[in-house]
């Protein structure tokens, strides 16, 4: 993986896309400590993780009968 700092991800923007584009992945760092605060992958590996119940992983799960319906107005209460 390649890194490389805010300021040259901003100004080789279109240079990155292509690389990113041919495979290679980048990491986008910012400050002194030059910290890692975003990768910017091909799509082929952006994978989503599975989501996780928190704190009840393991302990509980949901699930949805067929058919299942629910409108706007009761989901957001």
């Amino acid at each position: 993986m390649k890194t490389m700092t805010v300021g040259e991800f901003k100004s080789n923007f279109s240079e990155v896309l292509e690389q990113v584009k041919s495979g290679i992945s980048i990491a986008v760092t910012y400050g002194r400590k030059k910290e890692i605060v975003g990768y910017f992958l091909p799509e082929s590996q952006h994978v989503q993780p599975k989501r996780k119940l928190g704190i009840l992983e393991g302990k509980a799960k949901a699930t949805f009968n067929e058919g299942f319906k629910i409108s706007e107005e009761e989901f957001l209460e």
